[in-house]
């Protein structure tokens, strides 16, 4: 069962409000955005189309979870940035910081790459998880332990289509 948690509304102007926050610290300067996939996708594309910043953006797969509903632990990279980021303004796109594994992970493998500077934008934090030390700089909604689905983010590839974002009140299989 789901239980509706943020509306499409909301989301909408937790976006524009991220977007703001990004064009501030940036000026003008073009920004190389990365979009850790799957989950991030919906809100990376709603994200960019509120910057009016000189945009790039790359795409990087990324799993912990597989058909699970709580991280392995274990960060299995399936793609790979296609540009060099030396000298760029990256910001990795995410769609939670849960245990903060992933996220740990693909920043220490950014920042080993070089660029001008290396920033976090989640939608969402949830550090009733955090198993390690990081933190957004940017962070659109925080939300308590849960597991929740919609708005790119699945279960077992179920329920990304989803406007808005969901809790699951039990295993979405019964």
């Amino acid at each position: 069962m789901l239980k509706p948690l943020f509306t499409k509304e909301e989301i909408d102007s937790t976006v524009r409000g991220l977007a703001l926050s990004i064009e501030r610290d940036y000026d003008d300067e073009e920004i190389y955005f990365v979009c850790l996939l799957k989950g991030s996708f919906m809100f990376m594309s709603d994200l960019i189309r509120c910057i009016k910043n000189p945009s790039r953006v790359d795409f990087m797969r990324v799993s912990s979870y597989g058909n699970a509903m709580q991280s392995k632990g274990e960060v299995v990279i399936t793609k790979d940035l296609e540009e060099d980021i030396g000298g760029k303004n990256v910001v990795i796109v995410e769609d939670i910081i849960d245990s903060g594994l992933t996220l740990k992970s693909i920043k220490k493998m950014l920042l080993e790459r070089n660029p001008k500077s290396l920033k976090i934008c989640a939608l969402l934090d949830k550090r009733a998880r955090r198993e390690v030390e990081i933190e957004g700089d940017y962070v659109g909604l925080t939300i308590e332990d849960g597991f929740v689905v919609g708005y790119g983010i699945d279960y077992a590839e179920q329920y990304r289509n989803l406007p808005e974002i969901c809790v699951v009140e039990k295993d979405c299989e019964e």
